[in-house]
């Protein structure tokens, strides 16, 4: 195992570790709040403990600014920052030391320590509606309690004692215990970083096109950011090939909670938190008029948009200008809206990593919008460039087939009118203990094959050993884009006579409704040909109706890899019945044998 696949299953251990303590705080909380609702105190007082071990070495300093700055109204504000050495500061008295000293004060104290943040803290508080559960938590008799749970020696939780990585992948953990004692589906907050580091390291491969003479420079986009971890590792994959990059993230998020956490997370590592952005992507784009270099993203499965129906069809009309110009999928399944909100989000040069799961590949008949959209992506621009098969339960809330779709808008000249189908479904290594739905990691070895079969461009197959020693493979299949495309037709046969000839209107056949059909054709083909190959000769008076033909575009990937398998010959399948049953018999005489 590499030192860097080491470290990443030592952070993991520790997240494990911390986020065990930090949620033994439920103790606390029995009784006065319902198991499904921990998660509302226990976010909030994580982020807030976050933020307070951050500030104590410079909180004697904060607390002479504000004695001499305090009268300079929003002046002050920078003083302080700058004071704290952060992007918050918190000019409360109180710490958490000094608040357990003080039972019978608990609620006064805590509520000044609160008021004492700065403002972009107490937004991201507000938002989480934490006043209601401390309010609660009083009411209750465990305020206190709570307080002194955070207090503890050993729930150091200070940039030296947690890093930036460790505290988002605990962070990842509360997230994924609140979203199931909620009965809430954990993935639609949680990628595992496997999947992301691949995302990242498929973005990243044979990619010049955000580095010059003096290093890195980009920007990358997450849609759908929960906790922002995606975006984390995005930064982390660039930092490790260029220590000096200069890396943007921005991102939105509609659920308050994964928000508050993201935003933490931004305040701490001193980016902009102003990049991060609260509300509903598909009915209210907080960056509207934005392009970026990458975009990494796994938006919600199966989710219906009627309540975005309104906002997503008018800009629909606007064409080009809109997100969402070539068509819209059905009101149940927004995941494809998502998907141009990336590709509209892209430079000219960029790139995109988003997962999908199947019916993106197929659904919706020809001209649908699905349809459509893949039309737009295969044909009129071009910018499909690669799909790769996941494991099957390679996700805590899914066990279903995922993918992830590589969106490229500045394809290599080798790559043009060109898709590659990548099946990885079986780069894979089963976990010791499932996680959810999560059965399996995708770790160097597969993550290693998967990627070199995305940057070699090839149809061949890879094959490999993961770390516990069983075989990988990984097939790919380059493919004629045109090949994806087909033409509906709909074929017509003739009303006859009762004598059997052909009834005629104006020495014109007519067509008989009843005996109507339709042919997929593939766009290889023509469709006379098809026709006098394929219908004719069966129906030799059918014709097509040129005015009903429409054009589809689908990406049949099973059938892509599929692989006959011979059926055993009948008179093996005998011999075999025939030994069972020997066998068997054998078996009951030597029973009967031993009763008499």
């Amino acid at each position: 195992m590499s030192s860097s696949e080491e470290r990443i299953q030592e952070v993991g251990r520790r997240a494990q570790e911390n986020a065990n303590l930090i949620w033994n705080v439920a103790n606390s909380l029995f009784g006065a709040f319902k198991p499904h609702e921990y998660g509302l105190v226990i976010l909030p007082m994580c982020v807030i403990k976050r933020f307070h071990d951050c500030l104590l070495p410079t909180r004697t300093a904060v607390l002479e600014a504000n004695k001499e700055y305090g009268n300079l109204g929003e002046l002050k504000d920078g003083f302080l920052k700058e004071a704290s050495g952060y992007q918050f500061y918190n000019t409360s008295e109180y710490t958490f030391a000094s608040l357990i000293t003080d039972p019978e004060n608990i609620e006064d104290n805590f509520n000044d320590y609160l008021r004492g943040f700065s403002d972009n803290v107490r937004q991201i508080l507000e938002r989480m509606n934490f006043q209601a559960q401390v309010d609660r938590m009083v009411e209750a008799g465990v305020l206190y309690q709570v307080v002194v749970d955070f207090a503890a020696e050993n729930l150091d939780m200070s940039p030296r004692h947690i890093s930036t990585v460790d505290m988002g992948y605990i962070f990842e953990n509360l997230v994924q215990r609140f979203s199931e004692s909620y009965n809430e589906e954990a993935g639609a907050h949680f990628t595992s970083r496997d999947i992301i580091y691949l995302m990242c390291d498929l973005l990243l491969t044979n990619n010049d096109t955000v580095e010059d003479e003096s290093g890195i420079h980009c920007t990358v986009y997450d849609m759908t950011m929960g906790t922002s971890q995606m975006l984390t590792c995005m930064e982390e994959r660039l930092t490790q090939l260029d220590s000096s990059a200069s890396v943007q993230t921005f991102g939105q998020e509609i659920n308050p909670f994964t928000m508050g956490v993201a935003v933490a997370d931004t305040l701490i590592h001193g980016s902009d938190p102003d990049n991060m952005k609260f509300g509903d992507t598909l009915s209210d784009d907080k960056f509207a008029g934005y392009e970026f270099d990458f975009v990494i993203s796994n938006p919600p499965f199966g989710i219906d948009w009627k309540r975005e129906a309104t906002v997503i069809e008018a800009e629909h009309k606007k064409g080009e200008a809109g997100r969402f110009a070539p068509g819209l999928p059905s009101k149940s399944d927004g995941q494809m809206l998502f998907l141009m909100n990336g590709v509209k989000k892209l430079k000219d040069t960029g790139r995109m990593a988003i997962i999908q799961n199947g019916s993106s590949l197929f659904n919706g008949d020809a001209e649908s919008g699905p349809s459509n959209i893949r039309r737009y992506l295969i044909e009129d621009t071009d910018w499909l460039d690669a799909i790769i098969r996941l494991p099957n339960d390679s996700f805590y809330n899914t066990g279903i087939a995922t993918y992830i779709w590589i969106i490229n808008k500045a394809k290599p000249a080798e790559r043009k009118r060109k898709v590659q189908l990548i099946d990885a479904s079986k780069c894979r290594l089963a976990r010791r203990k499932p996680i959810g739905n999560k059965r399996y990691d995708i770790e160097k070895a597969s993550r290693d094959l998967i990627v070199q079969a995305y940057g070699e461009f090839l149809t061949k197959d890879y094959a490999g050993v993961e770390s516990d020693g069983k075989p990988i493979i990984c097939k790919s299949k380059v493919v004629e884009g045109i090949s994806l495309g087909y033409n509906k037709v709909v074929v017509e046969s003739p009303v006859r006579n009762e004598d059997g000839s052909l009834a005629l209107k104006r020495g014109k056949k007519i067509a008989d409704p009843s005996k109507r059909d339709t042919e997929s054709i593939p766009l290889t083909e023509e469709i006379n040909e098809y026709m006098a190959r394929e219908v004719l000769p069966y129906s030799p008076d059918a014709w097509v109706d040129e005015s009903k033909t429409k054009k589809g575009y689908e990406i049949p990937f099973t059938r892509m890899f599929y692989e006959y398998t011979p059926i055993e010959a009948s008179d093996e399948i005998a011999a075999r019945i025939t030994e069972h049953e020997k066998a068997l018999m054998a078996k009951l005489r030597e029973l009967f044998a031993e009763e008499e």
